[in-house]
């Protein structure tokens, strides 16, 4: 490679680089941003921020109305061709449409991501709960019921890459030790299950069961999550694990 032409690679991966720091400074309390909070929130220099800033517009990578950037609806397009959502939402989708109408309360669909569980999918009727979660956000994995369902089926080593990411409590009530965590994840099997009481938020209750792929790996999980009042494990624990267990059947014929 000549050495015009390494300096091309360089500047194109360092392009990438720039425009991936920008995407990065983006997150579900974020969806807006100006240059200048922009520009802390990726690190880079202001002029750099702008000028890369200005060119993932041009891509529809970004949008800017007035003086924030957000994220372009181009990107948008593209997500719905990556196979978390074309194949596995797709197929799960029915069932969770099934639930939410069985419950009449919010349904999610989630994957696991590193110590997080990136939620896909989200049905939440005329009477959304006031969760922290929505679709292309991320939740811990530790202290939801869509991360514990997709653990209870994981190998050991998952298992402890989540655990030592570290057990922050959301709540008053959320499991934070090893011991716990663990227990509760081998009673998940046997009951058909998991259960977050309140974990994630005061006064919501998470039921979530496991969906696995042809060969019988965990690839997903899907809950059922509201009020303490409306969403008692014992009652909607059966629908939610015979609508898992529909949707791996979906998910597995599709592949």
């Amino acid at each position: 490679m000549s050495p015009a032409q390494r300096d091309g690679t360089s500047e194109a991966v360092g392009g990438l680089d720039r425009a991936a720091a920008i995407l990065g400074a983006f997150d579900a309390t974020h969806r807006e941003l100006t240059l200048a909070a922009l520009v802390a929130r990726c690190g880079m220099p202001r002029s750099t921020t702008h000028r890369t800033a200005d060119r993932m517009i041009k891509l529809g990578w970004l949008d800017k109305p007035k003086d924030r950037y957000r994220i372009g609806n181009r990107l948008f397009e593209l997500s719905g061709l990556a196979p978390i959502r074309h194949e596995l939402r797709e197929a799960v989708l029915p069932f969770l449409q099934d639930l939410y109408n069985a419950t009449r309360t919010t349904v999610q669909l989630g994957v696991l991501k590193g110590a997080q569980v990136l939620v896909v999918e989200k049905i939440t009727g005329h009477q959304p709960m006031p969760m922290l979660s929505q679709v292309g956000g991320t939740i811990p994995a530790h202290c939801s019921g869509l991360g514990r369902a997709i653990l209870a089926y994981s190998d050991v080593a998952t298992v402890e890459s989540v655990l030592a990411a570290g057990l922050t409590p959301r709540t008053s009530r959320t499991l934070t030790t090893p011991v716990a965590i663990l227990r509760e994840l081998a009673a998940i099997p046997h009951r058909g299950w998991a259960v977050d009481r309140e974990e994630g938020n005061i006064g919501v209750n998470c039921v979530a069961a496991a969906i696995f792929g042809p060969l019988g790996d965990v690839v997903a999980a899907l809950s059922v999550t509201g009020p303490t009042t409306l969403v008692k494990p014992d009652r909607i624990g059966p629908a939610v694990r015979l609508a898992a267990a529909a949707a791996s059947r979906a998910y597995a014929t599709r592949r």
